[in-house]
């Protein structure tokens, strides 16, 4: 890992940034999987269990809706998105080949979230949420990476230096035809009418 200097903020560069993404995009999956087989485990639909009391409970809650629980139902909407935004990031990793640190560790905390939340909605038909905070909706491990994800690639977005490119110097009104002629360049003499010369004398 190392460090780059642009036109415009610094680039932490990765070695490996596909072992990071898959890296990245497969612990998201793991935890998040593993974690809500405990919840579904261990508590009932709708039971709850005070961490915090007041503040922060873990809520077995069934999820139809998109993360934090919103439009509930549309479960082939959600699942044709989920692929989408996955194929997308496919697409432009191989076209792209990034190398920067900070997106390829987003790409992979927003795959990973998109592929745990995909696996609950097509094996059961919804998504377990379990993170309850009680004034805001509830939420899983999933969620927590394509929201961090997506905060990462607009950081990124924002404060990624620019490319250095090779700048073209403007050139003269002239055209390419005067830099290629000096004589063209030189400031001519003003030319002097012979018969005012007779009068000035």
């Amino acid at each position: 890992m190392y460090h780059v200097q642009g036109s415009r903020g610094i680039a932490i560069e990765t070695r490996r940034p596909g072992v990071l993404f898959l890296g990245t995009l497969a612990a998201v999956v793991l935890v998040d999987q593993w974690v809500k087989t405990v919840v579904r485990g261990a508590l009932r639909p709708a039971e709850s269990i005070p961490v915090i009391d007041g503040f922060f409970h873990i809520t077995h809650v069934r999820n139809t809706g998109a993360a934090f629980g919103l439009m509930p139902g549309q479960r082939s909407l959600f699942i044709l998105t989920s692929l989408l935004v996955l194929v997308a990031i496919a697409l432009y990793w191989w076209r792209a080949r990034p190398r920067s640190f900070v997106l390829a560790l987003s790409l992979g905390l927003v795959s990973g979230g998109a592929i745990g939340n995909l696996i609950d909605r097509v094996v059961a038909g919804r998504v377990t949420d379990f993170f309850d905070f009680r004034v805001f909706p509830v939420f899983n491990v999933a969620d927590m990476g394509i929201v961090v994800g997506a905060v990462g690639l607009f950081a990124w977005a924002l404060f990624a230096p620019i490319e250095p490119h090779q700048q073209v110097e403007a050139e003269p009104e002239g055209g390419e035809g005067d830099l290629e002629n000096p004589a063209s360049l030189q400031t001519q003499a003003p030319v002097r009418d012979p018969g005012t010369d007779g009068d000035a004398r």
